[in-house]
């Protein structure tokens, strides 16, 4: 039996402990995956890009036809209690270890029936971990990928909790010893199991467009601004599976990996097989607006 760590949460209005923290077993979330999720990085205390991870967070939500629980605010001061919280029981240790918050929302509980009800009661969700980055010597040397078809369904733009297609496309790359599994929906560059996919060709940074078919992840607003600050060039368009292979550099980005070089992928070096010079003007580019944090970069 799985004992659970004696970390604070939230859950439907009240604080508590992970332990103490239960759902009936008729919530729609655990019986159909029928829900919201959202994480949201901490540095130092603070959360960062929280506007554009509420916003994301409502997009699901309107997605889903669940009315947000809370507004900003109340997001906010859950947020921050729990931050608090963490850091005092688990980081004693280590007072400026990163955190993040997730935030689960479902539709809440009602008899088993596919339809989506109306007027049900939402269950909220709120935990913060601490959050692991990749180490320098991972970073210097980079990371092995895997490729896969995009088998999961079509809307891929909401962050639902149903995420066994993440599951299955993580268990793709674990069983081949490597970090992450890329992606491609009919011949052409979708997204990695949890990860954003960048290309760098010839000096320019590219990406998949932002349509159903790919997650937004909060690093998409962020990459393009450090990319205009740097003057790099920046688009979003198809990536065939070929240009992926004939790209300089290939990079992921997420809350956790921030931005990572791929150095081989099937088994075949990418670019040099080393990290590339604007994987790491990239990576600079979000510890400055990291230290900078969300007073100035909120949109």
């Amino acid at each position: 039996m799985t004992h659970l760590p004696a970390l604070p949460c939230y859950l439907n209005g009240e604080f508590t402990q992970l332990q103490n923290a239960k759902i009936s077993v008729m919530d729609r979330g655990f019986i159909f995956g029928d829900g919201v999720y959202e994480v949201v990085p901490v540095y130092g205390g603070q959360t960062f890009r929280f506007a554009q991870h509420m916003a994301r967070l409502e997009r699901s939500l309107v997605e889903l036809r669940i009315a947000n629980p809370m507004n900003r605010a109340q997001w906010a001061l859950v947020s921050d209690r729990l931050i608090a919280e963490h850091a005092q029981s688990t980081m004693s240790d280590e007072p400026n270890a990163d955190q993040m918050i997730y935030i689960q929302i479902s539709r809440g509980v009602a008899m088993r029936d596919h339809v989506m009800l109306e007027n049900l009661q939402p269950t909220v969700f709120v935990m913060v971990n601490r959050m692991n980055t990749p180490g320098e010597a991972v970073r210097r040397q980079g990371v092995a990928c895997v490729t896969a078809d995009d088998f999961r369904w079509e809307k891929a733009h909401i962050k639902s909790t149903s995420l066994l297609g993440a599951v299955f496309s993580r268990q793709i790359s674990f069983d081949a010893g490597a970090l992450e599994t890329v992606m491609f929906r009919d011949g052409h560059l979708s997204e990695a199991a949890a990860s954003n996919v960048w290309l760098v060709k010839d000096g320019r940074v590219l990406g998949a467009p932002k349509d159903n078919l790919v997650l937004e992840g909060i690093r998409y607003g962020l990459i393009a601004e450090i990319c205009q600050q740097q003057a790099l060039d920046f688009e979003l368009r198809r990536i065939s599976r070929d240009e992926v292979f004939d790209a300089d550099e290939l990079l992921l980005s997420s809350a956790s990996k921030e931005v990572l070089a791929i150095t081989t992928l099937d088994g075949r070096p990418v670019g040099d097989g080393r990290p590339g010079p604007i994987g790491a003007r990239l990576y600079a580019g979000y510890q400055q607006a990291k230290r900078v944090g969300d007073a100035a970069l909120a949109v």
